[in-house]
């Protein structure tokens, strides 16, 4: 049996080590064929100057051949349009160069359950079902057509309806409807956004993937530790797949940031004025990103109460017998009160008995949330400037030091 249980171990661990959130479905393949990747997201320069280069140049020198591109030539010309490059040279290159990112933290986080012996033998089968149809989900050709359909249907119409300019652009020489695209526009519209919200998309597509991959392990008989000293039951080490994603986050704050900047410099807003929206933003990703580690808050608050009624119990057979040993009325050991292990013991025990007490019932704590949060914010910052001059800033922080 025991000879049966080391090899369902080790085999466990050895397919395990394939888990990835990135290394598979069409686009990857199509990467793999066009020598835009290796089978270990090698190449990610050639990928990023490609794909961005692809969205981006042709608009440039279709704007400059049309004489859209200088300021001036139109009401928003293509190099003061701060979205367009924010979008495609900023956040679409963060959001390819994450995924290797995001493979090299999350697959040491997935081996932890296996290394730390999180997962019980008995659940072994349900762990390696959990990691097999979370990659074949990731593989699925279906869900990558899906996200195709939904960027030429659903994408584009909310673009036309909510974030199209209204006045004439270097993308249409037209106000209101219907647009007369530029053959920028057309570029834009058909190949450049479609790029940018595909690769997006694909993100949300992998958290959700992350989501169903934690939600089925937390459902297994783990075994969880109320007395580790990461005060989550050993699973603490889930909080750094938050600092894994968070070059999603960063290009979510990019492409945000350059639609206000738009705003700023074409239309004379401030950037006070979108403050709301930022706060909304930033509100909403914290959510997003912290709520798949939440569905263990029912295993670890089970292990928490187990393991303050097993501690309750321990603590009171042993300050029943202290009592007994050292507060009698005639004590029998005064002489070995100094130095005493009963002493040190009591001491562990109520350590332990607090570090079971102070146990969280999610996997992340508030140093988390707040780099998170600083990672949401950081793209945001270059427009402080715009609402406030650098000496301001500066007059300002030095009344925060001093």
């Amino acid at each position: 049996m025991t000879t049966a249980s080391g090899n369902d171990s080790a085999a466990t661990a050895a397919r395990e080590a394939n888990f990835s959130l990135v290394l598979g479905g069409p686009l990857f393949n199509l990467f793999l064929r066009t020598h835009l990747s290796g089978q270990a997201l090698e190449f990610t320069p050639r990928r990023v100057l490609v794909v961005a280069g692809i969205a981006w140049l042709p608009l440039l020198v279709l704007s400059i051949l049309a004489g859209h591109a200088l300021p001036g030539s139109t009401a928003v010309a293509f190099l003061p349009d701060t979205e367009a490059h924010a979008r495609f040279l900023v956040a679409l290159p963060i959001l390819i160069g994450a995924e290797r990112f995001v493979h090299g933290r999350l697959l040491p986080l997935v081996r932890q359950f296996i290394e730390r012996r999180m997962v019980i033998a008995e659940e072994l089968p349900k762990f390696d079902a959990a990691v097999a149809s979370t990659v074949r989900l990731r593989n699925s050709v279906l869900a990558e057509i899906f996200l195709l359909i939904v960027v030429y249907t659903v994408g584009l119409w909310v673009w036309r309806d909510r974030f199209a300019l209204s006045e004439p652009s270097w993308y249409s020489q037209t106000t209101g409807t219907p647009m007369r695209l530029t053959t920028a526009g057309q570029w834009y519209l058909l190949v450049s956004l479609p790029i940018f919200q595909f690769v997006l998309l694909r993100w949300y597509y992998r958290l959700f993937l992350w989501f169903w991959f934690l939600l089925r392990v937390s459902r297994l008989n783990l075994r969880l530790m109320p007395i580790h000293p990461d005060r989550t039951g050993g699973i603490g080490f889930l909080g750094g797949s938050i600092q894994a994603f968070s070059p999603f986050l960063l290009a979510q704050g990019a492409a945000l940031a350059g639609l206000i900047a738009n705003q700023i410099f074409n239309n004379g807003r401030n950037l006070l004025d979108f403050k709301v929206e930022v706060a909304g933003f930033v509100g909403f990703f914290l959510i997003f990103m912290l709520m798949p580690l939440t569905v263990f808050v029912p295993a670890l608050s089970r292990a928490r109460r187990k393991g303050l009624g097993r501690f309750g119990r321990l603590a009171a057979r042993y300050t029943t017998l202290f009592e007994e040993r050292w507060f009698t009325d005639t004590p029998k050991h005064d002489d070995k009160l100094l130095g005493s292990a009963d002493m040190q013991s009591l001491a562990d025990l109520g350590n332990s008995f607090s570090v079971v007490q102070e146990m969280r019932l999610v996997p992340f704590g508030l140093k988390d949330i707040a780099r998170l949060t600083l990672v949401t914010l950081l793209p945001f910052l270059p427009l402080t400037l715009t609402a406030f001059s650098l000496e301001q800033l500066t007059d300002h922080l030095i009344k925060i030091v001093f």
